[in-house]
């Protein structure tokens, strides 16, 4: 059955199919989204599952999205009465898979919710009232009849900090949420084109996984004690049936390689204060730029303080989420175990979670800097609901540190190549651009020499964009962003300011005239020339992205003038 919207320029639609014995999946596809946080930029929209299991009992996994309350409920309650409902399994808390549970417990309050105990938590402070509940650990089972037991797997930090799996041993299905998912929004149900959506699949594990490798291998860990898993049933994009073993393989590889980093930075924060979550993970995706591997450890959960003690001791950097000052006992040992095994010379940064009742950040730090550590992005100071400029600083400053704790890494290779080879690689010269990008309230430029024109039908250009430069994540297939072409002879002042290194956060256009395009992306008053453009593809170069743009509108200030044009001594930095 399919449902639609009444306004179709929206197209969100409900797809519901019958995917195992007495199992139903409601897939909610929300066809245009195009953004995931400010990160994460979405080339084919993206679902949100839910799964109905019928035994003697009946058991609802996860919601949906608040955007599709009436879509949602009109198909619940055409599949069945809400009040019969037995069990709410909530895989994880995040809005978009647990955005309508205040909804359906209003209409059938009996309903006992699933959840592990973190889950618990969270689901009290969003629903605001009392419910029937169950905390499930790992090994914990639930049986509805029929054959349909369920086993729990705890899976922490994919990607959030509450999230169980739920295996069926009657349909051998695994229910896992974000994990092994995609942002991939099609009519299909399952994985039986896998060429198409494996770009997809890895762009997701680098974005949401790839930060938490440990983890992911932890829950792979856990997944291997379960029978013979014949289906994933994720939270997002197509379901996991005809490639299995393929694409969890892949999740294994990636992960293993993550860990295997000779470089390691971990993130110390409480998941259940403030807003530490997606402050934590922006920071996480900012030093994952940088190929540096990420461990996170939330301070609230239990944690065994010897194990703490050796991450700290294997990290080269750290970052601490200050947690709230009335915090349990534990969590004050917890931050007495990293600041107690921290050491000279390892990186360090903190950021307030925004709660309302962090620790102090000066104290903190002034430990740290006693002890030797090097403090490598100004501390992250909340004092009001984070914004998307909050997250792109925090990512910014991730990135910064991971390049810190780099650098001599960075120094070796470039004296790797061959002086011969490496000069003549220099002689491949290119012009002089600045890319300016704005999403949302969130811009930023960066310098750039590695510009071509691509095409002619359309007229598109591709540009090279180090993984790790703050306007990457501005680029996303779909963004939309401006090239402005420097003129030879009068381009050294422009050159010189976006040259230097900014702050995280800081704004890249302060004292540089500018005026907007139409798609509201600041242009270079004083450059030659400017094209309006939009990212149509994006091809992975090891250290770089290849990014393939279309270009729809654009002037030249002087007819006459010319590009500047930019030449290296040198072949393998800049």
């Amino acid at each position: 059955m399919v449902a639609l919207t009444e306004r179709t320029e929206k197209r969100l639609t409900i797809q519901t199919v019958e995917i195992a014995e007495h199992t139903t999946a409601i897939r909610s596809l929300d066809w245009d989204r195009d953004r995931f946080d400010i990160e994460f930029g979405l080339q084919n929209g993206t679902t949100y599952n839910s799964f109905l299991i019928r035994g003697e009992q009946i058991a609802l996994v996860d919601t949906s999205h608040e955007k599709f309350r009436q879509l949602y409920f009109d198909t619940l309650t055409g599949l069945i009465n809400p009040q019969e409902i037995d069990y709410l399994i909530i895989s994880h808390t995040e809005p978009d898979h647990s955005g309508l549970v205040k909804d359906l417990l209003q209409m059938a309050p009996e309903i006992t919710v699933v959840a592990s105990k973190v889950a618990i938590q969270f689901l009290e402070n969003l629903v605001h009232q009392p419910f029937k509940q169950k905390i499930v650990k790992n090994g914990d089972r639930l049986n509805i009849g029929n054959g349909h037991e369920f086993e729990f797997v705890i899976a922490p930090n994919l990607h959030w900090p509450d999230t169980i799996f739920s295996f069926d041993h009657k349909t051998q299905t695994l229910y896992t949420c974000d994990a092994f998912g995609m942002h991939y929004c099609s009519d299909s149900t399952f994985d039986e084109d896998l060429k198409t959506i494996e770009a997809d699949f890895r762009y997701y594990y680098d974005c949401l996984m790839g930060p938490n490798a440990r983890s992911v291998l932890s829950a792979m860990k856990r997944m291997g004690e379960l029978p013979s898993i014949k289906m994933i049933a994720t939270g997002h994009g197509p379901l996991l049936h005809h490639n299995v073993a393929e694409l969890t393989g892949r999740y294994r590889t990636w992960s293993q390689t993550q860990t295997k980093a000779e470089t390691t930075v971990g993130i110390f924060y409480v998941s259940e204060y403030g807003y530490s979550d997606r402050l934590a993970q922006a920071i996480g995706n900012g030093i994952s730029k940088t190929g540096v591997a990420v461990e996170i450890v939330d301070l609230g959960a239990e944690v065994d303080l010897q194990e703490l003690r050796e991450l700290v001791n294997r990290c080269t950097g750290l970052v601490v989420g200050l947690p709230p000052a009335s915090s349990a006992a534990s969590i004050q040992a917890a931050l007495s175990t990293v600041l107690g095994s921290a050491k000279e010379k390892q990186a360090i940064g903190v950021f307030e979670t925004g709660g309302g009742d962090d620790e102090p950040i000066d104290p903190l730090l002034s430990k740290f800097r006693n002890l030797g550590l090097t403090e490598v992005f100004p501390a992250i100071r909340i004092k009001q609901t984070p914004t998307e400029n909050t997250y792109k600083q925090c990512e910014e400053a991730g990135t910064d540190l991971g390049q810190w704790v780099t650098r001599d890494r960075s120094i070796k290779a470039m004296k790797s190549l061959g002086a011969d080879l490496d000069k003549a690689l220099g002689r491949l010269s290119g012009g002089l651009y600045i890319i300016t990008a704005k999403k949302g309230d969130v811009s930023s430029a960066m310098l750039a020499s590695w510009v071509s024109q691509a095409s002619f039908k359309p007229l598109g250009f591709s540009i090279a964009v180090a993984k790790d430069r703050a306007i990457e994540s501005l680029m996303q297939v779909g963004d939309c962003f401006v090239l402005n072409v420097l003129e030879e002879g009068n381009y050294q002042t422009l050159m010189k300011h976006f040259l230097k290194r900014f702050a995280p956060g800081a704004d890249r256009f302060e004292g540089v005239r500018t005026q907007a395009a139409e798609n509201g992306t600041p242009i270079l008053t004083d450059a030659l020339a400017y094209v309006e453009c939009e990212v149509v593809s994006r091809m992975d170069c090891g250290d770089h992205w290849a990014v393939y743009s279309t270009v729809y509108a654009g002037r030249v200030s002087k007819a006459e003038a010319l590009t500047a044009v930019h030449h290296r001594k040198v072949g393998n930095h800049y």
